[in-house]
């Protein structure tokens, strides 16, 4: 390759980054701005966490659930997905999250106020549970699992971020922020009931999903996985 050959792919790929750069922020512009009505707390949190944090970073740049019409997210917090309110519905138990979702969705996000572990979840097309199903005893787990398998199609789509287990050091210090994190909002010691990423495997498997493992931990210090299950 020639010395201005070079020069002109250097140059197209910086153009290209730039471009994607400046997609990337107007996603997260897109996704954030609901929230700025609802407070500084509200706002700054979205940010960061759906700059920040590997998982939103991949559902929203992937648009891993861009093809799905009916979201359903179990423990949706103050409903960060909903970069299409009218197609997601949300269940958390926290009512103060509930309330953050509300304020910032409006009436055209339906978020409701129940234990994941009793809601009805009706029908769905995707239904996400990032960090939220390790909180629930082992046998609810499958309950959960089963139930969401029901709530699916055929090819419908779960992702569930979970701890690996087996990730010795990175585990031990997700679990240690996990367990520090509950303390500070005042939830006590709470036990949780995590498995290894094999294990999580065949948990999905004998409810009814063919799953494959994502690392989603990038520039974190945590042993989070991100499973994306069909339902089969």
């Amino acid at each position: 390759m020639s010395d201005s050959s070079a020069r002109s792919a250097l140059a197209s790929n910086a153009s290209a980054r730039r471009e994607w750069r400046s997609l990337r922020a107007a996603l997260l512009d897109r996704a954030c701005e609901p929230y700025r009505k609802v407070g500084r707390f509200a706002y700054h949190f979205a940010r960061g966490k759906l700059r920040s944090d590997p998982v939103f970073r991949a559902i929203l740049e992937l648009g891993l659930l861009s093809r799905h019409r009916r979201i359903l997210d179990l423990g949706c917090g103050p409903g960060l997905l909903a970069a299409r309110p009218e197609s997601m519905r949300g269940i958390e138990l926290m009512t103060r999250e509930v309330d953050r979702a509300r304020r910032a969705l409006g009436s055209g996000c339906e978020v409701v106020q129940a234990d994941i572990r009793s809601a009805v979840l009706g029908s769905a097309d995707a239904v996400v549970i990032l960090d939220v199903l390790h909180y629930v005893p082992a046998p609810a787990q499958r309950d959960v699992l089963q139930r969401v398998r029901a709530a699916l199609p055929v090819g419908g789509l779960l992702l569930l971020r979970v701890s690996d287990a087996s990730a010795g050091l990175r585990f031990r210090f997700t679990k240690w922020v996990d367990q520090a994190i509950l303390l500070m909002r005042g939830h006590g010691r709470v036990g949780l009931h995590c498995r290894s990423i094999e294990q999580w495997r065949q948990l999905l498997s004998e409810c009814g999903f063919d799953s494959r493992a994502e690392p989603m931990s990038h520039g974190t210090p945590f042993a989070n996985v991100l499973l994306i299950a069909l339902a089969i």
